[in-house]
């Protein structure tokens, strides 16, 4: 018998075939899709924010952002796919963090943690960074600025607000004690200045209790006048005393202090950034070029370390230092080696243009 030829497969056959296939392949691109998108939001938004405990404090300073939040947290290896948090934010935060303390608990996803930064309400307890060497003007402007701080006396005149404190100076400056400090929701600016002013009280009693003999300030507040002046002199811990030592010597001397910063704070507003030859020229109650002995009030809110370095000044024979343009100032005892020391800063200056 002849064989019979198969019979050739249907068309529509081979094309249900193909778009079986078809199907079958968009729909594990699609489970895979799923399952990576998944992954990626539960290792981003819906991952877990890290507790010790079972609740703890976060703090969010003024100006912080959710971008530089966001990557501390991806730096330090606490989330992953950093972008999915920015895009996520972008899209259903439409606000920005608002400094305070918020309760994390134990169990809250960095979703819900975003969300909760974004609305002041959640705070539960107010973050005051007084930074050393800052001014009394600048720690009033953050009060201000503080949502969660019950205002009563900040809006007054620096004199009458001195009064409703009850404290017994005619000028806020250098009266109240640089530290971060944490406040419950709904403090008022009286507790807050009061607090500040008692521990800075505190402070400059038990230093000047201690004090070196033969200083050259009749009183406990012409030492925190100076130590102001030091505050904004150097940065530098190790040179507090050598600082302090310059200027005790020059008001035993007779000499005037001759220091910049002084007269930047006697310009006010008018002072842009740089100081001139006109500038120090000029005379003012803060000018320590054209003024003899101190100025008649602090120039900042002086830090403990300063307080006690007034106190006790450094043993050397220096009565000049400049800086040395590398971080930090050479010290020395007479103008020759002054004026060398100034011609090196020079180059070093412009070595660095």
């Amino acid at each position: 018998m002849p064989k019979t030829k198969p019979k050739p497969k249907s068309k529509k056959k081979t094309q249900a075939q193909v778009s079986n296939n078809i199907y079958k392949g968009i729909a594990i691109v699609l489970v895979i899709f799923l399952i990576m998108t998944a992954i990626i939001l539960k290792m981003s938004i819906f991952k877990a924010y890290p507790v010790t405990g079972q609740k703890q404090k976060l703090s969010i300073s003024n100006g912080e952002t959710y971008t530089g939040f966001i990557d501390q947290l991806a730096k330090d290896d606490k989330v992953s796919f950093p972008i999915i948090l920015k895009l996520y934010r972008k899209i259903f935060i439409h606000d920005t963090m608002k400094a305070g303390v918020y309760e994390v608990t134990k169990g809250m996803n960095v979703r819900q943690v975003l969300e909760m930064v974004s609305n002041i309400e959640n705070a539960q307890m107010s973050r005051l960074l007084v930074i050393e060497g800052t001014t009394a003007k600048q720690l009033i402007q953050s009060l201000k600025k503080d949502p969660l701080v019950e205002k009563s006396v900040i809006q007054l005149p620096s004199g009458e607000m001195l009064k409703a404190l009850n404290i017994p100076y005619d000028h806020p400056e250098g009266l109240f004690a640089p530290d971060t400090y944490f406040f419950d929701k709904g403090a008022t600016d009286k507790q807050i200045l009061t607090d500040l002013y008692q521990r800075q009280m505190k402070i400059l009693d038990e230093a000047w209790e201690k004090r070196a003999p033969d200083l050259p300030y009749k009183n406990k507040y012409e030492a925190l006048i100076m130590a102001s002046i030091i505050e904004k002199e150097t940065s530098v811990d190790s040179e507090l005393r050598q600082v302090s030592g310059v200027f005790y010597r020059r008001l035993k001397l007779g000499m005037r202090l001759q220091t910049d910063p002084t007269v930047i704070y006697g310009m006010g507003d008018k002072y842009t950034g740089k100081i001139s030859k006109q500038d120090l020229r000029t005379p003012s109650a803060y000018n320590t070029y054209t003024i003899n002995g101190l100025p008649p009030t602090p120039i900042a809110l002086p830090s403990k370390k300063a307080i006690e370095a007034t106190m006790h000044p450094d043993n050397s024979e220096n009565i000049y230092f400049v800086a040395t343009g590398n971080g930090g100032h050479k010290f020395t005892a007479n103008l020759n080696d002054h004026n060398r020391a100034v011609q090196e800063y020079i180059q070093v200056m412009r070595s660095k243009n």
